[in-house]
């Protein structure tokens, strides 16, 4: 029997994941196919979203990044690094599409193309020396999460933590403190991707101490995780790619070049093109 709490999570869920129509005059903040060219497996992307649900985040976080996601590569690379699980064969067909795993709400955990965020805000977050052998440990960690659920009520947990004001102690009736054993098979976009890298042991945003024995770095308790600390860790290099990038005014077109058309062999040795071409014909005749 279909129970009323699961037909209310279901039309809940429904409703924070509304999004209004985009306006196709509007063109996106990101160039789209400048990030396609340059993303790196072992990138976070950090993504403005446009749901209720990612307005209600950006007012708790007090910041535009409302979802993170992985970028993996594509199912050749995985194949060949020999960490592409079962799960990923129906991308096999399309072996070079750039794909992406995350938790999304009403989802869970899923592989997506990464050309589903084409008209979304992006910015990339870069390990900073990430060697490959952890990198591709990191991408495995993550993809051993492939379907598990999306934890809605670590997501209204975290809401309640970060918020200023609480009627209750912010840890009473709080699922952020609990230490069960066995690992849990519910997750949300950040702290999946905050666990993956601490696999490897590589720092987000530790906590960083100091003892008797010197300076010490501690695990950060993966589900206070949001976004935002991706942007904010000094280990990760921000990388963006606007619509109109500065860079891509191709400065090399506004040197001094000679406008006249002549051909040199070397500085004092020129001649117009045409007669250039002439004095060829005849040399070769």
């Amino acid at each position: 029997m279909f129970s009323v709490g699961k037909w209310t999570l279901q039309r809940l869920t429904r409703w924070l994941n509304y999004e209004p129509p985009l306006d196709p005059t509007v063109p996106s903040l990101t160039n789209y196919e400048r990030l396609c060219d340059e993303v790196r497996p072992g990138d976070v992307l950090l993504i403005e979203g446009r749901s209720r649900a990612s307005n209600i985040i950006k007012k708790i976080t007090q910041s535009s990044w409302t979802h993170s996601a992985l970028y993996i590569g594509n199912y050749y690379q995985l194949n060949a690094a020999g960490i592409a699980p079962d799960a990923l064969k129906t991308h096999a067909r399309t072996p070079h599409t750039n794909l992406v795993i995350e938790a999304v709400l009403g989802q869970g955990t899923v592989v997506t193309p990464l050309s589903k965020y084409r008209q979304a805000h992006i910015r990339l977050c870069r390990p900073r020396s990430l060697t490959l052998t952890d990198r591709n440990k990191v991408i495995e960690h993550a993809l051993g999460k492939l379907g598990y659920s999306y934890d809605i009520r670590h997501l209204f947990d975290l809401a309640r933590f970060l918020l200023p004001y609480s009627l209750l102690p912010r840890h009473w009736l709080s699922s952020l403190f609990e230490y069960k054993a066995g690992p849990s098979t519910r997750t949300i976009c950040s702290s999946m991707l905050a666990d993956a890298f601490m696999s490897v042991h590589y720092p987000v945003l530790p906590v960083v101490a100091h003892t008797a024995n010197g300076v010490r770095f501690y695990k950060r308790n993966i589900k206070l995780f949001t976004p935002k600390d991706f942007d904010y860790s000094p280990y990760f290099d921000i990388i963006k790619y606007p619509f109109i990038g500065l860079d891509e005014l191709a400065t090399y077109r506004s040197l001094p070049w000679d406008t006249e058309g002549l051909i040199c062999n070397e500085a004092s040795d020129c001649m117009p093109y045409p007669l250039m071409e002439e004095s060829h014909q005849q040399k070769e005749e």
